[in-house]
């Protein structure tokens, strides 16, 4: 029986979190496939209406990664980020997804070995946790 593959999906801050996942690519450091980046300005314009499509259209996980708090080029967007992700994790919780589906990372853009640590842990997390539920729902 063939293993299960995830869909992950990463919308990444330009500024900080791409720029260390380039950082990463650059140094050749091991991460899983997985993973299908999107890269956007800032991760406070991450609406959590992107995160809910995603799952509805088979992603078994997302990743949010963005500026430390403090260092955002935006000034306050990853504050943002942190309230939405918070309370978008609530909502999925009351709709039976799993919030551990949903991460949420600080990484900078000296930080591509972090990067590549984050982005193997979370795709580790979501094979235990296995396919989206949602799937089966849509598939139907």
């Amino acid at each position: 029986m063939k293993e299960f593959e995830p869909k992950i999906i990463g919308f990444c801050c330009n500024w900080c979190t791409y720029a260390g996942a380039d950082l990463a690519g650059v140094s050749r450091l091991q991460m899983p496939p997985d993973f299908r980046m999107i890269r956007v300005m800032c991760s406070g314009t991450i609406d959590p209406l992107f995160v809910m499509e995603a799952f509805q259209k088979g992603a078994d996980g997302i990743f949010i990664g963005g500026c430390h708090i403090g260092d955002c080029h935006y000034q306050t967007g990853n504050h943002r980020t942190k309230k939405r992700v918070a309370i978008l994790k609530k909502i999925l919780s009351y709709l039976g997804i799993d919030p551990r589906r949903v991460r949420l990372e600080w990484v900078s853009a000296a930080e591509g070995q972090k990067f590549a640590e984050v982005v193997t842990d979370f795709v580790a997390e979501i094979k235990r946790l296995g396919p989206n539920p949602l799937k089966r729902k849509f598939e139907a």
